[in-house]
């Protein structure tokens, strides 16, 4: 296992959907967008008003992805963050041993990696320690809702292999679900902003794992029309298992849940 002190969730953004996609995290967040800094300014960050930053953005150039994902398209991967840049080269030889691919060791100190199932992540080294409180929104009711889980969608001949890969390098208790068998979550330390889910695809669906967002809510039909009114499109209402499926301006996927956006657990 690696010491993981943090998490933050990497939106990837084509040029021609970077500024869309910008705008709609930061108002459905509630969250300003730093100023751009990069070689080609090709990264901001996501800064709430109080606490750590945990969501950040990058404009993606017109090249094959890591993960065989198409360019053209918006696409997830995480920040792991380990204790010291003294402990990035170590972590990235545990990821390789439990079956890992380093795919770029980058001259900035950070080091680019694959899952087994080629998800795309980072071994960084930032100080980050406060997690953000969830926001709060009075224009529809009062409710308050917090971006604050990943979902890895993982096809089938492959969940038993990722389930055990993120375990193993995170250390954190992997947890099955007696009512979703499809799915799985890590348990994760206290102060970590994000969550990791598990989600075994159906029968067919081939191809590298991929992520998509997440969020809790106190009140999911409210932060669902809010989330219209910023130009979402609500995809699929699912109110025996307590989530929303929709689909951000950029076409990306993502899910409102009934869970409690401050313990990120089924009330």
């Amino acid at each position: 296992m690696i010491p993981v002190r943090w998490l933050t969730a990497f939106l990837d953004l084509p040029p021609q959907l970077h500024g869309a996609g910008s705008r709609f995290w930061s108002e459905v967040t509630g969250y300003a967008v730093s100023p751009a800094r990069g070689d080609e300014a090709e990264f901001t960050t996501l800064l709430p008003p109080s606490g750590d930053p945990f969501v950040k953005v990058q404009r993606t150039v017109a090249v094959p992805r890591p993960d065989g994902s198409s360019p053209d398209r918006p696409s997830i991967h995480l920040d792991v963050h380990v204790p010291t840049a003294d402990d990035i080269a170590p972590a990235a030889e545990t990821a390789v041993s439990l079956g890992g691919r380093v795919v770029h060791r980058s001259p900035h100190g950070y080091v680019v990696l694959r899952s087994p199932g080629g998800f795309t992540f980072c071994l960084v080294h930032e100080r980050l320690r406060e997690r953000p409180l969830p926001s709060r929104w009075s224009d529809d009711g009062v409710h308050e809702s917090l971006l604050d889980q990943v979902c890895l969608d993982i096809p089938a001949d492959l969940f038993e292999t990722e389930c055990t890969f993120w375990a193993q390098l995170t250390g954190w208790e992997l947890r099955t679900s007696g009512a979703h068998p499809e799915l799985a979550h890590l348990t994760r330390p206290d102060g970590i902003p994000l969550r990791l889910l598990l989600q075994r695809l159906g029968d067919g669906l081939d191809g590298v794992v991929t992520a998509h967002l997440d969020l809790a809510s106190s009140d999911r039909a409210a932060e669902t029309r809010r989330h219209e009114r910023l130009g979402a499109v609500a995809l699929q209402v699912h109110p025996a298992v307590g989530w929303t499926v929709l689909a951000d301006p950029t076409g990306a996927r993502y899910c409102i849940t009934d869970r409690d956006p401050r313990t990120g657990l089924v009330p």
